[in-house]
C-alpha cells in the first residue's frame, strides 16, 4: 500500500517559508496567518521526523534536510499550478486575475475597486487571496503583489512606494507614542526596536500580530500605536481611520512588490491605477 502523503497545505507552507526564509513573508504570500504557517511546518517536520529549519531570532535557515526537500516540493507545486491553468476553460479575454495577500486585498484593492470597474466596466476581476508559490509567469494571476525584500521579489518585480514604516493610531487615542500600547508585526526586520534606536526610546509592545493588515486594523480600532507600511496605510489615513502618532518614519527592508503580465492590457491598466 502506498504511503499516505502529508497535506498539500503543509507542503505549500514549507515551500513558501523555505523560499522566503520567513514565516511572516510566507503567510502574507499564501494568505494564512504567520502562526498557521509555522504550525503547518512543525506538523510536516513531525510527520517526516526531521528538522527542516533552524529558527533564529532574526529569521530562518534551511537545514540539509530542508535544502534537499525544497526542489522536490517546488516541482510538483508548479506542475499543479500549470495543470489548473490548463483546466480553466472559461473565456479569459476580459478576465483580470489579481493575486495578493489578504492585507493588500483588504486595505488597497477593495476600498477603490469601484473606481477601476467604472473605468473598465467590461473587465471581470478575480482576486486570489492565496498565491500558488511558484514563478509569476506560470501562475494563473495577471497581477501579483508580493510582500518581502527586493531580493525575494526578484528582478522582474517593481517595488511599490512609499515603503517606510510610520506610527499610526486612531484619532481618539491621546498621548505620546511612548505612553501608549504598542502593536508589533512579528517576523519583519524593522519594528519598534528599530524605532527606539533611530527615533526615540519606547517600551516593549504589548500586542503582537503577524500581518501589517491586521496590525493596522487593530490600531484603527483604538488598541494602540502601530508601525505600518506607509503604502498599505494610505486608505486608512485618507479616511481618518488612523492618524500619524509621530511625524518621523523609519526605513523597512521588506515591502510590497508588483509583477504584471505585460502581454495583457488590463494588467497594465490595473498597474497604472494601483500606483496612481
Amino acid at each position: 500500500m502506498a504511503k499516505s502523503l502529508p497535506p498539500l497545505s503543509w507542503l505549500r507552507s514549507f515551500e513558501a517559508a523555505a523560499r522566503n526564509l520567513s514565516f511572516t513573508t510566507a503567510a502574507e504570500e499564501i494568505g494564512l496567518t504567520q502562526s498557521a504557517v509555522s504550525q503547518q511546518v512543525k506538523s510536516l517536520e513531525s510527520r517526516l521526523g526531521v528538522q527542516l529549519f533552524i529558527r533564529h531570532a532574526r529569521g530562518l535557515a534551511l537545514t540539509d534536510a530542508g535544502r534537499r526537500l525544497l526542489p522536490e516540493v517546488d516541482a510538483p507545486l508548479q506542475a499543479l499550478s500549470r495543470a489548473m491553468v490548463g483546466m480553466d476553460t472559461r473565456p479569459s479575454r476580459n478576465l483580470l486575475t489579481i493575486a495578493s495577500s489578504i492585507s493588500v486585498a483588504h486595505w488597497k484593492i477593495a476600498p477603490r475597486l469601484t473606481e477601476f470597474r467604472a473605468r473598465f466596466p467590461q473587465t471581470e476581476v478575480r482576486i486570489l487571496s492565496a498565491i500558488w508559490p511558484d514563478d509569476f509567469h506560470s501562475t494563473r494571476a495577471d497581477v501579483e503583489i508580493r510582500f518581502g525584500s527586493a531580493q525575494q521579489a526578484g528582478p522582474e518585480a517593481e517595488a511599490i512606494l512609499p515603503n517606510d514604516l510610520i506610527a499610526l493610531k486612531t484619532p481618539t487615542l491621546n498621548g505620546d507614542v511612548a505612553d501608549l500600547p504598542l502593536i508589533e508585526t512579528v517576523g519583519t526586520s524593522s519594528g519598534w526596536q528599530a524605532w527606539s534606536r533611530q527615533i526615540e526610546p519606547v517600551p516593549n509592545p504589548s500586542i503582537y500580530t503577524d500581518t501589517y493588515g491586521m496590525a493596522l486594523h487593530l490600531a484603527a480600532q483604538g488598541n494602540g500605536v502601530v508601525l505600518a507600511n506607509a503604502w498599505l496605510a494610505q486608505y486608512a489615513l485618507e479616511n481618518k481611520l488612523v492618524t500619524r502618532a509621530h511625524s518621523a518614519s523609519i526605513p523597512s527592508q521588506e515591502g510590497y512588490h508588483l509583477s504584471v503580465n505585460r502581454d495583457k492590457w488590463q494588467a497594465e491598466a490595473f498597474r497604472e491605477w494601483l500606483l496612481s
